[in-house]
């Protein structure tokens, strides 16, 4: 019997019965492990050493404290606040246009931050007070609020993207632009779903605007709207890498909070650099544990034997991803979106490998199929998120997004079986 190994998976599961932090509870079950096993791995030092060297080699990494203060920057509520009116001026006169506004500012917005709770706790604040004031039912609101703002680390920046790229090898220019259509195609079938409810409950529609007023509130979103474009343009230019472009983009940020919009001053961006520390710090002791405990799993061979039982369940992989997207889904109805990356997917990366499934594919696949775990019940972040700032039952909220969850599933298994909707871009502009 391997005890080491026994002793490794016990404090695993513990982690997760007594509610440790899921750094610390890595920590532990990776310096338990070290303190039972015998020859080389008895030497509690290589903890430590794992964790300080795969930190130090990692120059991607620096972009995520970088896009989390640009999320920080940019939920300041004047950009937050263009972003919603600028969605509404566009969407026009429709039933249920405040539904569409959602998902078209989460879009905008999802290309600001990366990140789905920067969405949900930036805008959805004011996406549901507008809503629950036009006599859309609460639940509803906070629904779609929570559904929407998955669509932000699918389309690019995604910070769940870096941290892929960074265990996969994948291009992070790829991973960003193969999000691109997936993350669309959610909005849109979104957007569809509200048409349908908005009919049958007969929801208000949306005040149309006047040309005249629809070209004044997108020149005022403008400055706002184009971090977009210094973003993206400057990594599928090729003038920046995508660390350097977050660097920039954070920059424009602060410009345009400061000096266009007036509504960041010193102690807002104190307050901004101290909850980006704050983050950043949780990210790195994260990120530096999972090493630590991905270096046990891979001397252990599990990636090894993960693969031969799902083989010995079927070899044809599109099954495989069928099954494999069951687990994550399983997985995310429990366990947070950072742990399931940074420990279940190297898990499965050497099966991908041997399948010959394209690593960017899989990457926005998993990303997808996160994102819906932080929607779904039990234990979703997002429905804990859209609950408290709304003060809406959980229940309610619940209730509300089962059928926007189905919706979801639809499109994963779309992106799924059909790896063009991911490939098609980065193909066309050869990233």
């Amino acid at each position: 019997m391997n005890i080491p190994l026994l002793v490794f998976f016990l404090c695993f599961i513990l982690i997760f019965l007594i509610r440790i932090p899921i750094a610390l509870g890595m920590l532990m079950a990776s310096l338990f492990y070290f303190a039972a096993a015998s020859g080389p791995a008895a030497d509690l030092s290589m903890a430590a050493t794992q964790f300080l060297t795969n930190m130090n080699s990692k120059f991607v990494l620096i972009a995520v404290p970088l896009f989390v203060f640009m999320a920080e920057v940019m939920n300041s509520g004047k950009v937050t606040d263009m972003i919603f009116r600028f969605a509404n001026a566009i969407v026009g006169r429709r039933r249920g246009a405040l539904g569409h506004v959602n998902v078209v500012a989460s879009i905008i917005f999802s290309g600001m931050t990366g990140s789905a709770l920067a969405d949900a706790s930036g805008l959805g604040m004011m996406e549901i007070k507008a809503m629950n004031d036009h006599g859309y039912e609460r639940g509803f609101s906070s629904a779609i609020t929570a559904a929407s703002a998955t669509i932000g680390p699918i389309f690019p920046p995604s910070i769940p993207m870096i941290f892929y790229s960074m265990l996969s090898g994948a291009s992070i220019g790829a991973l960003f632009i193969g999000g691109m259509i997936p993350g669309l195609l959610v909005g849109a079938a979104l957007m569809t779903y509200i048409a349908i409810v908005a009919r049958i409950r007969e929801y208000p529609r949306g005040e149309k605007l006047a040309l005249r007023a629809t070209l004044a509130i997108t020149a005022k979103a403008l400055p706002a709207l184009l971090s977009v474009f210094v973003l993206l343009g400057g990594i599928y230019t090729g003038i920046v890498t995508p660390t350097e472009a977050g660097a920039l983009a954070a920059l424009y940020a602060i410009l345009v909070s400061f000096f266009v919009y007036k509504a960041m001053g010193i102690k807002e961006l104190g307050k901004a650099i101290l909850n980006t520390v704050k983050t950043t710090g949780t990210l790195s002791l994260l990120v530096g544990t999972a090493y630590a405990f991905s270096y046990i799993v891979a001397i252990e061979h599990i990636p090894d034997s993960v693969a031969n039982l799902l083989l010995n369940v079927t070899e044809n992989k599109y099954m495989l991803l069928l099954l494999i997207n069951i687990v994550f889904i399983i997985l995310g109805m429990f366990i947070d979106t950072m742990c399931i990356t940074l420990v279940f997917i190297p898990i499965v990366l050497p099966l991908i490998n041997t399948l010959g499934i394209d690593l960017v594919h899989f990457g926005v696949m998993i990303t997808l199929n996160m994102m819906i775990g932080l929607s779904t019940p039990p234990f979703g972040m997002l429905l804990f998120v859209v609950s408290g700032i709304s003060k809406t039952p959980l229940k309610e909220v619940i209730k509300e997004i089962m059928p926007m969850l189905l919706v979801l599933f639809g499109v994963l298994f779309f992106v799924t079986y059909v790896p063009q909707v991911v490939l098609f871009l980065p193909r066309i502009l050869g990233t």
